[in-house]
Order: C-alpha cells, then sequence, then structure tokens
C-alpha cells in the first residue's frame, strides 16, 4: 500500500527540522534529535506503576524502571506480590541514543499491553562505549531478572526478551546466546522494527535509505561509533540474521514496517525463524515507518500494533510450550 499520509506529514516535518541536507551527526545531535521525536509517543493502553531500581553490571550499576500493569478488576494480578510474566525490554536509538526516559511511554504501553512486569533497562552507549558494552549490559540485566524474578515479582519461566530498533538486535542476539549456552531461560522474544544485518545491503535500506525517518548516513555514523574497526560485520552479535544457526530459539513475535529501510532484514529474520521450527508471529504493517509504534501521538496505527503485540505475548506465555 502507498506510505500512509500521516507517515508522510512526520517525514515532512523531520525534513523541515534539518534544513540543507543529511550530514553526519554528532552523537549528541543523534540523541537530542531523538529525544525530540520520543515525544510524539504516547501510552494509550492503560495506567501502570513504576518503580525505579539498581542492578550490578559488569562495568558498574544498571538503571532500571519497572512497569507493572494496573490490575484493575483482575483478582490474580491484584496482590502486590502477584508473579506475572516478565518482559525485559531494551530500548532503540542505534546503541549511540535513547535511554529510559525517552522510551517512558511505550514500555508503559507494552507493560500494560502485554500484563507483564516490564523491566525497561539503560545499557551503556556508544562511542564511550564500544562494542561489546551495550551486549554484555543486556546479558547481565536479562540473568539479574530471571535470577530474582522471585524477588521482583516475576514468574521466572515466563520472562520475554526484546526491544525496538537496536535494542532489538540486543534481544535478537541474547536469544541466540542463550539457547547456545542453555541459560539464561527465555520464554520468547520480541522485535519491532529491528535492526538485524549490517553485513549485506538489502533492497529497503537501499530503496528507504533516505528521507525515511531513518537514514543511512545516521545509521552508518551510529554503527562507526559503535564498532572498532576489527569488528566483522557478519558478528550476530552485530547482524544476528548471520547466524547459520536459529534453531531452538524461543518463541518470536515480530512487528517490521513497509517503509522502513529495516523491512527486508526482520522480514527475512521471520522468515527463517519459521524454517528453523520457531514460533513466529509476524507482521508487516503497511504504511508505516521505522519507529511508527512509538509516535502515537501523530500516528493512530501505533495503538492498535502495541496492542496487538501485548496480544501475541499474551498468547505465548500462557501456551504450556513456553512454560
Amino acid at each position: 500500500m502507498p506510505l500512509d499520509p500521516r507517515a508522510q506529514r512526520l517525514l515532512s516535518m523531520v525534513a523541515a527540522a534539518a534544513p540543507g541536507g543529511r550530514e553526519r551527526p554528532s552523537p549528541e545531535q543523534r540523541r537530542q534529535s531523538l529525544a525530540k521525536l520520543m515525544q510524539l509517543a504516547r501510552n494509550d493502553v492503560g495506567p501502570v506503576t513504576t518503580r525505579d531500581g539498581r542492578c550490578d553490571g559488569p562495568a558498574g550499576a544498571l538503571h532500571y524502571r519497572m512497569y507493572t500493569p494496573d490490575p484493575g478488576d483482575n483478582i490474580v494480578h491484584r496482590a502486590a506480590d502477584a508473579h506475572l510474566p516478565g518482559f525485559v525490554y531494551f530500548h532503540g536509538g542505534g546503541l549511540v541514543a535513547g535511554g529510559i526516559d525517552t522510551h517512558d511511554k511505550v514500555a508503559a504501553a507494552l507493560a500494560v499491553a502485554s500484563g507483564c512486569r516490564l523491566i525497561s533497562f539503560d545499557y551503556r552507549l556508544a562511542p564511550e562505549h564500544k562494542f561489546p558494552a551495550a551486549a554484555d549490559d543486556a546479558l547481565a540485566a536479562v540473568e539479574f531478572v530471571v535470577r530474582h524474578g522471585a524477588l521482583l515479582g516475576i514468574d521466572s519461566d515466563r520472562v520475554v526478551v526484546g526491544g525496538d530498533s537496536a535494542g532489538a538486535t540486543l534481544a535478537a542476539f541474547l536469544c541466540q546466546h542463550a539457547a547456545a549456552a542453555g541459560a539464561p531461560a527465555i520464554a520468547a522474544q520480541c522485535l519491532i522494527c529491528p535492526v538485524l544485518d549490517f553485513s549485506a545491503a538489502r533492497p529497503s535500506r537501499e530503496q528507504f535509505g533516505t528521507g525515511y525517518l531513518l537514514d543511512k548516513v545516521t545509521w552508518e555514523a551510529d554503527l562507526a561509533d559503535y564498532l572498532s574497526a576489527d569488528v566483522p560485520l557478519d558478528d550476530p552479535a552485530i547482524s544476528p540474521l548471520c547466524n547459520p544457526n536459529l534453531a531452538g530459539l524461543p518463541p518470536a513475535v515480530i512487528h517490521t514496517a513497509e517503509f522502513d529501510p529495516m523491512r527486508d532484514e526482520g522480514n527475512a529474520y521471520a522468515a527463517r525463524l519459521a524454517t528453523a521450527g520457531v514460533t513466529v508471529a509476524h507482521v508487516c504493517h503497511g504504511g508505516m515507518v521505522h519507529n511508527f509504534h512509538a509516535l502515537g501521538a501523530l500516528l493512530p496505527q501505533a495503538k492498535p500494533a502495541l496492542e496487538l503485540i501485548g496480544h501475541q505475548l499474551r498468547s505465548l506465555l500462557q501456551s504450556p510450550a513456553s512454560r
């Protein structure tokens, strides 16, 4: 289908705010730009309570925010110590930008939609912290949640690992790492507009690499800030799609967007997972752009997308196969 008119309006707004062409952004410009964009985020799904905390990471404390859905009339969830499914969430931003605060409303909406206690983690960002700092922090975060589920009010047998954009890169890699290592136990993965392959120039990256919210100049700058020159681009920690063995991974919820430069790699990952025997719920949203799910103040498609993601995760977490 054609580009949605409201998405086109968003792209026009972004273009107008960056006159003079697209130049390589500095990390600070990247962070300011994402923070401004994420002001369009909304939580239309329902109320949550939040609690901030810290856990040990490989290079110091990791800050997290836990979102607990309002139980409403649900007696099972009403008790403060009820053990709900958990959702370890990693924000997008190219591993250079973003944080708990920029993605606060998206995290809250996902918590309500999925019925999970969602824990959103900060992780070390580039260029101050090169690869594999973010991946190391993300692994420590998942291990913390699984190990301390009882204290957090989380059922450690029902933990989702997910994220959006580059946060989904971390989530996909962690699921592969956990499957190979045999731990930690991950019940499902949730990848939203995922970035999964820097090793090849896929058609959607070429077709939508300029003027579709996430530009080639930006993702190349992010990659240069994150990686040292000696790291191969087909390393599965950078490009999870390049892992030759996807068998045995947890069930996946994958949402891509038709006008996203990263569309083809997300679609390809969903297809490869299914071929490998992994349960996959995959939706490619017509007329939408990268990060659309987080821009509900302008794009009404964001709310039903988040609700659908939540419904799909609830179905997986209630399945005996995920227990």
